[in-house]
């Protein structure tokens, strides 16, 4: 019970105060318009810069890592591809969508505050390795299966180009380039610098909790009911199950597991419903299931942190 009051709650009671404020009609859609604006364009590519560039990449860029936490999540991709598909009889595109959902945890807004509220700050330098690859390779990996599938039977020259474009003009994606650069080429930067974008960084996790629970007030969770729960069970169950069964055989440090565990047992994040509007395909299920995995991520990952070393 104590992990969930001291790690798990106030996590969620930053998003449910989100959730109430616009739902009360306290705090405007166009507010949270903006606030998410500020969280994803600015606070949080800073907090990955930082995090990015400070982080020791001979140490924590470990093969196993990242082959524990991306196996699992690539197999939810397939789950949920192959389930959209023969299960419950969907097109490819919609099936694809599926599988965008049970690819994509929500590493950054929930995996991160939860590790760190769990096992402090000098505990995220794994959470850091994972985010710096998770949204460009699932990008990569979802737009590519649904540029393929729309463009059979035409000459696929420009498809390399069209998702090296989607995937790199992600706020996200430059703030962890930067961060690569400085870190490999061993760049100071001035104090008063380091300082300014830290106050930005140390904002980012708060708003775009409070921005996500403003979001959730509009997705309601309706129809495909036998979809979500699939695609809920692929998100929360399965792809921590494989990424702490392939730790423990691939001797994960206490860390490293940690990390990789509690990413994997995230809620699909909000960029599984922006692929899906994106392309205009299982909107419903994917706004549904990143509402109700979210809540019931509250208590799979208690059980979660009580597994975990």
């Amino acid at each position: 019970m104590g992990m969930l009051t001291s790690v798990i709650l106030p996590v969620f009671l930053v998003l449910g105060a989100g959730y109430f404020s616009v739902w009360k009609g306290w705090f405007s859609q166009a507010g949270v318009a903006g606030l998410m604006v500020f969280a994803q364009r600015f606070a949080i590519p800073m907090l990955l810069f930082t995090g990015i560039a400070t982080l020791d990449l001979s140490e924590q860029f470990r093969p196993a890592l990242l082959f524990s936490f991306y196996t699992g999540a690539i197999s939810g991709f397939v789950l949920g591809l192959l389930a959209g598909l023969f299960l419950f009889r969907r097109d490819i595109e919609d099936a694809i969508a599926f599988g965008f959902v049970g690819l994509f945890s929500n590493s950054l807004l929930l995996g991160l505050p939860i590790t760190e509220r769990a096992y402090g700050a000098e505990a995220l330098a794994a959470n850091y390795a994972i985010i710096s690859i998770h949204a460009p390779l699932c990008y990569a990996i979802g737009i590519t299966a649904m540029e393929v599938v729309r463009a059979r039977g035409t000459p696929a020259r420009g498809l390399p180009g069209k998702v090296l474009k989607a995937v790199f003009s992600n706020a996200l994606i430059m703030g962890i380039g930067l961060g690569f650069v400085v870190n490999l080429t061993g760049v100071t930067l001035p104090v008063v610098l380091w300082d300014a974008i830290d106050l930005i960084a140390r904002a980012g996790l708060p708003a775009a909790l409070f921005g996500l629970g403003g979001i959730l007030v509009q997705y309601r969770p309706e129809g495909d009911l036998r979809a979500i729960a699939f695609l809920c069970l692929v998100s929360l169950v399965v792809h921590p199950s494989i990424t702490w069964s392939l730790g423990r055989a691939l001797d994960l440090s206490v860390d490293e597991m940690r990390s990789a565990v509690i990413t994997a047992a995230m809620a699909p994040g909000v960029n599984a419903y922006l692929f899906a509007d994106l392309y205009g395909r299982a909107k419903r299920v994917a706004a549904s299931t990143v509402l109700i995995a979210t809540g019931l991520s509250t208590l799979t990952v208690w059980v979660w942190l009580a597994v975990l070393p």
